[in-house]
């Protein structure tokens, strides 16, 4: 469990970040929305410390990560797994080789155990028979897993994962989401995904919190989030026509009351 608490930013005077607390739950993806410039990227690189907090607190499971010292926040970065949305796999490595990289960094496992837990990430990520390809060689789908499969590696306690949908068709952002929900559920991880991707809100959003000029303006689940009647959610949220009528459908639908069969 990640809780935050009060956390702050500012840069050159100008506050990012105002007062936001929530908690991120263990086994469960944790969503975080909002518009361009909200600041849920900056709340996201506050979390895994690529930004100091101006105050606040960030708990791992009880532990204070902005209080740690440079050595403590370096052991603790290895309980961390991360999904760029780039992917961010090193082009003149292999597939196997990209896994293999968090492992050689920091395992003390030999060669043999590193390449048969780099494997098993592989074969988790249904990209067994793709590990002598070369990034260049594979789809952005693929390439996607691979960073699944690089970031689970060491068998993290959380999870990061910024736009992991970015360039993606709809079909393979389903794929990916279905694979970072299972993954999340069958390694009882904490995963914290920033996301504009309204199917993710959908289908996978078991805790969602809405950023909204640098505040938290709402956070609820997915089933409640069509329902919502806060205006400057339903407005990030219903932007397309196409969801403006889902919504309605939702709301007829709750509103429907049948007649009681005549006698």
């Amino acid at each position: 469990m990640i809780e935050v608490k009060n956390l702050c930013k500012s840069f050159d005077g100008k506050e990012v970040l105002k007062d936001i607390s929530t908690v991120f739950e263990n086994g469960k993806t944790n969503l975080i929305i909002g518009q361009s410039g909200s600041g849920k990227t900056v709340l996201m690189k506050n979390l895994v410390g690529l930004l100091e907090p101006s105050s606040g607190q960030v708990l791992y499971d009880g532990r204070d990560f902005v209080a740690m010292s440079k050595h403590e926040k370096i052991m603790m970065r290895r309980e961390m797994g991360m999904i760029f949305q780039s992917a961010a796999l090193f082009d003149s490595m292999t597939v196997l080789e990209n896994v293999m990289f968090p492992l050689d960094m920091f395992s003390p496992m030999t060669l043999r155990e590193r390449t048969k837990r780099a494997m098993d990430c592989l074969d988790r990520v249904n990209l067994v028979g793709a590990e002598e390809k070369y990034p260049g060689e594979i789809s952005g789908g693929m390439q996607k897993r691979v960073a699944i499969a690089r970031a689970i590696a060491l068998n993290p306690k959380y999870l990061f994962c910024d736009e992991p949908n970015s360039g993606l068709d709809p079909k393979t952002s389903l794929v990916i989401d279905d694979l970072l929900h299972s993954i999340t559920q069958e390694f009882d991880m904490t995963t914290i995904i920033n996301t504009h991707d309204m199917n993710s809100v959908t289908t996978i959003g078991e805790h969602i919190i809405f950023i909204y000029e640098g505040h938290k303006e709402w956070q609820g689940v997915s089933a409640d989030i069509m329902r919502s009647t806060n205006k400057r959610l339903t407005d990030f949220i219903f932007a397309s026509d196409l969801l403006k009528e889902m919504r309605e459908v939702v709301n007829a639908s709750s509103t429907v009351h049948h007649e009681a069969p005549s006698e």
